[in-house]
């Protein structure tokens, strides 16, 4: 070997170890709050529940996973599947579905009508849309509390316009639930949607029209597919954190309605299961990674179709 390869490949070793360390304290933050804690959830999972809470270390123990779909009779061991459990899972699942669906209706249109305004308008009506994120999402979720109660701003206009005799039940409903979380999350679709519009060359919708496409046609052939990327990007965005949410379900749900992280966080607090907290954690997880599983396919698809 020659002395300019030697000196190559030293120089090659010591590039990798230079990106190494400068990747160190990046990789140390992932390990510390990411990595760790998962795995201490995932041996919470496979551990003895505690007399008290907690777990019994070093006990090995499948009770927490069996529990999250199945459930022993009180007073024998028949095995029965965990109702509530069940069907808390797909109320979450439910409703992240529809708050999707419901915030991607309204936030195309809106992300579109923000687009074709003049450059010197797009701002503010950002700005209209980003105000919400200036605020907690507790004091959000109040807010409409005070919206939808039963003497609430809604309610008390609907009655005294004629429209209704009695206060619309929406409240510790899930259809409350839905409209709380439509409401937080509508930004995280609405901004994807505008960055990708905001790109487009509408001279291709010009020239469809030119060819007497008719606006659904120009709608449904040209501008959605062009723009799908974003809208799966904001129904991730959307569907990911509504099917976690735990604020916006305790304040409007009233505690009667819950969803898979009220169920979560009531395991590790007043029900002291901590390995079935950790099993339902780790469900929950697996949900988000099929959810970002079908958007990674999807968009390599889209990647493929674009050449």
């Amino acid at each position: 070997m020659s002395q300019a390869q030697e000196i190559a490949e030293e120089m090659a070793r010591r590039s990798v170890r230079t990106r190494w360390w400068l990747s160190a304290p990046a990789l140390a933050v992932v390990f510390l709050f990411a990595i760790a804690p998962l795995a201490v959830i995932v041996l919470y999972s496979f551990m003895a529940k505690g007399d008290y809470g907690d777990v019994k270390y070093w006990q090995f123990s499948l009770d927490g996973w069996f529990s999250v779909f199945f459930e022993r009779g009180l007073f024998d061991d028949s095995i029965g599947i965990a109702q509530a459990h069940v069907s808390i899972l797909w109320r979450s699942v439910k409703l992240a579905l529809i708050t999707t669906v419901v915030t991607l209706l309204i936030g195309f249109p809106t992300a579109y009508f923000i687009a074709i305004r003049p450059p010197s308008q797009r701002d503010f009506w950002l700005f209209l849309i980003t105000i919400p994120f200036w605020t907690n999402l507790l004091i959000r979720t109040f807010a409409i509390q005070e919206v939808f109660r039963n003497e609430g701003v809604l309610n008390t206009v609907l009655m005294w316009s004629g429209l209704i005799r009695e206060p619309l039940k929406i409240m510790f409903t899930d259809l409350g639930i839905f409209l709380g979380m439509a409401y937080v999350y509508l930004p995280l679709m609405v901004l994807p949607i505008y960055a990708s519009l905001e790109k487009f060359d509408f001279r291709f919708a010009e020239a469809a029209s030119d060819l007497y496409a008719n606006n659904r046609n120009v709608l449904w052939r040209i501008i959605i597919p062009m723009t799908r990327p974003a809208i799966i990007a904001g129904c991730i965005l959307v569907f990911i954190p509504a099917l976690g949410a735990y604020v916006t379900p305790r304040l409007l749900g009233g505690g009667k309605n819950l969803m898979l992280g009220n169920l979560i966080e009531l395991q590790f607090g007043q029900g002291r299961n901590w390995p079935l907290g950790a099993a339902l954690s780790l469900t929950l997880t697996g949900v988000v990674m099929l959810a970002l599983l079908v958007y990674v396919r999807a968009a390599s698809k889209e990647g493929r179709s674009h050449g």
